[in-house]
């Protein structure tokens, strides 16, 4: 009688493997918490007047309000009448897709953080803001629907974590849902054709977000003098040159124009696209986002 092999993993490699994730997630999700924590969003977060059941606020009623809306109670007590208004409990959807691709994991000094490290920092940072604003947050594709649950969050940092293959990452516009929000963030040093084809498609679906380009310091300012071997983080492409600063004109206007490509295919798009350096602050690049997204579902 024949039985099916069964895959029995190596207790040493499946230790390894969950002390590596264990290691990583709780520092991730901690600084993430932290960094949620310095952003002051006021009283109400992202709350905003619309249908609903819960009562918001109460404001001067305005020319073309209906009668049905005036709190003639509250009215009562002053010259002026006043509108009750309820608060909007439609939760938005919000899909968020981070490059994890080895161009991403560079850094040209250990005072700075590579840029795969701050950008799944403030996405995830941004998430814990969303869903405790109520919204629906999750990634793009199909591996985590967007949810309001707080275990969502750990499920972002657990795909935060995971590196990903290639030089370059590839925005994921698969199953994205109509008219969402969305925060796409890399380095965008990839494939400009697979951008603008994943911003396109999400603009056909009604979807408006935050391109946020995460760059690192020499690779706006492009130091290198002299000799100089550049090696692609993966490997994949090496080049060698006597005179790294004879380079320099040529990569920062091919850097520029790509800048202005990414910033024209966002207005045409109705993005947003926003610049984040890793030597600056973390704290004032989540709230430009976090504004910017609020902004969206407004």
């Amino acid at each position: 009688m024949s039985q099916t092999p069964t895959l029995v993993q190596d207790p040493r490699e499946l230790r390894e493997r969950a002390e590596t994730q264990a290691a990583s997630l709780p520092p991730l999700l901690a600084r993430a918490e932290h960094l949620a924590g310095t952003v002051l969003l006021g009283d109400h977060g992202r709350r905003r007047s619309g249908l609903g059941d819960d009562f918001w606020q109460y404001r001067p009623a305005q020319p073309g309000d209906p009668r049905r809306w005036v709190d003639w109670r509250r009215s009562a007590r002053s010259d002026e009448r006043y509108v009750r208004e309820r608060e909007w409990q439609i939760a938005q959807s919000v899909m968020l897709w981070v490059d994890q691709a080895a161009s991403m994991r560079f850094s040209s000094d250990a005072r700075f953080p590579e840029k795969c490290e701050r950008g799944r920092l403030l996405a995830l940072a941004t998430a814990i803001l969303l869903i405790r604003g109520g919204e629906r947050v999750g990634l793009t594709g199909t591996l985590l629907p967007p949810r309001r649950a707080r275990n969502q969050i750990l499920r972002l940092a657990e795909f935060f974590s995971q590196a990903a293959e290639g030089d370059y990452g590839v925005p994921e516009h698969r199953a994205m849902i109509p008219n969402a929000r969305a925060l796409f963030v890399s380095d965008y040093l990839g494939d400009m054709d697979q951008v603008e084809l994943a911003l396109t498609k999400a603009a056909d679906r009604g979807i408006r977000g935050v391109l946020l380009q995460v760059l690192d310091p020499a690779e706006e300012s492009f130091p290198f003098k002299g000799r100089t071997i550049f090696q692609s983080i993966g490997g994949t492409v090496e080049h060698e040159t006597l005179k790294a600063n004879d380079l320099r004109d040529r990569y920062l206007v091919r850097l520029a124009e790509r800048k202005d490509r990414l910033d024209q295919l966002c207005r045409a798009t109705g993005w947003q696209y926003m610049i984040h350096h890793t030597d600056h602050s973390a704290q004032s690049a989540l709230l430009t986002i976090y504004q910017a997204l609020d902004r969206g579902t407004s």
